[in-house]
């Protein structure tokens, strides 16, 4: 396992919440994630466990053919203590900047300020690709790749896929706009729960955990419960994603791939398997109810 606390370190200049700093590893540039074990003050919210999130989910994504940040697990030394860590690879450099959703919000409408309401989003959207104001050319569909985003993010249940965490990668020289590599998966695969509790969940709560996982994205004002959403088959750009998605996804590969990550234990290992798989198997039955 690589020891990242030999590697160089520069100033952190990334946002987030998690504890974090940036590293250079290999001639590249990696921001590192910590295990946050009290991430907020005052409440008791332990996210000891968001390195192996971010590495999976991170990795379910690349298995279902995205484009995606690299992520490597590792160990760091900090204080007397090793910490397991997910280094995840920048991908900007001096031609290609990422710009956030919530910043291309602000750029084509400065007066609105929108949060994670859905409308709103794919009303940002629609404005980026029809405003002749932005000097960007778009080479992908941003509409069909978010869609394609938010059917994985089903998948691993990430509760935190707000307007900050994806966007646009856009070359400097020739103002080529694609639909950002996938990052910041940390908040999925329920990152709180520690191995003891994990031990003490009996199958039907872990179907609960599976069937009742909200993303952060609202309609009316309230979060969407991912598969309530997929199941009601009432958006048909959703429909879309999962026709476009769903093959792509090999669930095989995925177990194999959960199974062979060395410093996570068995118990974690079968949670995670089990709880893709019951929302693999509500996706696949959307899927043939499309058909």
């Amino acid at each position: 396992m690589i020891d990242f606390s030999k590697c160089d370190e520069e100033l952190n200049n990334y946002k987030g919440s998690e504890k974090k700093k940036t590293l250079i590893y290999d001639n590249k540039k990696y921001l590192v994630k910590f295990p946050d074990p009290i991430r907020e003050k005052n409440k008791n919210i332990s996210y000891i466990n968001n390195a192996f999130s971010e590495y999976v989910g991170s990795n379910i994504f690349k298995i279902a053919g995205f484009e995606t940040q690299n992520t490597i697990l590792g160990k760091y030394n900090y204080n007397g203590k090793e910490k397991i860590v997910c280094a995840c690879e920048d991908f900007t450099d001096g031609n290609h900047v990422l710009y956030e959703f919530e910043n291309l919000a602000l750029s084509t409408n400065p007066d609105k300020k929108i949060e994670n309401e859905l409308s709103d989003v794919m009303e940002v959207i629609d404005e980026i690709n029809s405003t002749k104001k932005i000097n960007i050319i778009l080479n992908d569909n941003i509409k069909e790749k978010f869609w394609d985003m938010f059917i994985i993010d089903c998948l691993i249940g990430n509760t935190d896929r707000h307007n900050g965490n994806w966007g646009l990668l856009i070359n400097a020289r020739s103002n080529r706009a694609i639909f950002s590599p996938i990052y910041d998966c940390g908040s999925c695969l329920n990152p709180m729960l520690e191995d003891e509790a994990i031990q003490n969940l009996t199958e039907v709560e872990i179907k609960n955990l599976a069937i009742n996982c909200y993303s952060c994205i609202k309609e009316n004002g309230k979060k969407i419960n991912y598969m309530t959403y997929i199941k009601q088959m009432k958006n048909e750009e959703c429909n879309n994603a999962i026709c476009r998605v769903f093959d792509k996804i090999d669930i095989e590969k995925i177990k194999k791939f959960i199974n062979g990550i060395e410093v996570m234990s068995n118990v974690r290992k079968d949670f995670y398997i089990k709880i893709i798989e019951i929302r693999y198997e509500s996706i696949s039955g959307v899927r043939e109810k499309i058909k």
